[in-house]
């Protein structure tokens, strides 16, 4: 099991990415750049790269509509070389309200379009002529434009032919594409005790039709990591509660909310029209009232030593490979360095 943090795209980014220096000494395996519409990510990610040796710079996630799969390529690559070899592309359809909103493309067919984009990357990173023929046509056909369009290779020799691409998926179709396509699947607000009862046909089904090429799904899943044996350590989880609430009761509508159908098949179904109706009633903090206690401990490692260690233990047993936590700590740094001690090694 790996170690990684997620890098917040609110406040200043540049210091959050200062930080991961030490993490990184301490034992930090990967770090997670999420965009949303905040600041881009890649100019982030560069940064990093000339500012880290070891760890991993992993996009978490860069949209699929924002930007042509020729751009992806061209990030994709281009991180990988200044990183040596330290990339790992987190792709994701994001939601309508930041698609259609803050970029102003109609979020339509996004599991058509992820299938087309791995596609259209892996053959990219084989630095093979882009040829496509479907949502994405590459070249573009004579009848349209100029006429001039010509199936052209990556100008560059890439790091690495096979830079692992995960995808950011909730429902069923996108996760069975996920476990079919990808090196590795992003989940989010992730359950460990009822992951493999929610998840793991959908996974099967997708895994049954995966190319032997990739080797097993990598998944990346975690949350707020605090180690304490008062009660004002267990008080910490409170904090979690508007990030909770923000994604099950404000992301989307009523109807197209993803994360209040996912809390709904957890088991929260009253919880989630009661946090969603709080929610779009203005009345934020009485959502996050809301959110189950039970969710919040088993999705974050908030507790006594031996009590993380146990949900170490569940998220490993889930299928997690690398666990991704948001030290709340005095010392950030010696908090991941306690922990990576604690991880299975096999």
């Amino acid at each position: 099991m790996k170690l990684s943090t997620a890098l917040q795209y609110g406040g200043n980014p540049r210091e959050a990415a200062d930080q991961v220096v030490a993490l990184e000494k301490a034992g930090l395996d990967q770090v997670w750049l999420a965009e949303a519409y905040g600041f881009d990510s890649p100019t982030l990610a560069g940064y990093l790269a000339a500012k880290t040796e070891t760890v991993e710079i992993c996009f978490g996630i860069l949209n699929i509509y924002s930007r042509t799969p020729g751009a992806l390529l061209q990030t994709a690559a281009g991180l990988d070389n200044v990183s040596g070899g330290r990339a790992v592309l987190g792709l994701g359809a994001s939601g309508p309200q930041v698609i259609e909103g803050f970029h102003g493309l109609p979020y339509d067919r996004p599991l058509a379009r992820t299938r087309e984009i791995v596609d259209i990357l892996r053959a990219g990173l084989r630095r093979e002529p882009l040829q496509h023929d479907g949502l994405y046509t590459l070249p573009l056909p004579a009848d349209q434009g100029l006429g001039l369009g010509k199936a052209l290779k990556l100008l560059n020799r890439p790091e690495r032919a096979d830079v692992p691409i995960w995808i950011a998926a909730l429902g069923d179709k996108n996760v069975a594409l996920t476990a079919e396509v990808a090196d590795g699947w992003l989940p989010i607000l992730f359950h460990p005790d009822k992951a493999r009862t929610v998840w793991g046909e959908t996974i099967a089904k997708g895994t049954a039709k995966r190319s032997p090429d990739l080797g097993p799904l990598q998944i990346a899943a975690g949350g707020m990591l605090a180690i304490g044996e008062g009660p004002e350590t267990k008080q910490l989880l409170d904090f979690a509660r508007p990030y909770f609430a923000l994604y099950v009761g404000g992301m989307g509508a009523r109807g197209k909310n993803f994360y209040n159908t996912l809390a709904c098949e957890y088991g929260y179904e009253k919880e989630a029209k009661e946090i969603q109706d709080l929610y779009l009633e203005g009345k934020k903090d009485e959502a996050a009232a809301k959110v189950p206690l039970e969710w919040l401990e088993a999705a974050n490692l908030v507790g006594p030593e031996s009590y993380v260690k146990e949900r170490i233990a569940a998220f490993a047993e889930a299928g997690v490979t690398s666990l991704q936590v948001t030290p709340v700590a005095p010392d950030p740094v010696a908090t991941i360095a306690q922990v990576k001690e604690w991880l299975p090694t096999s």
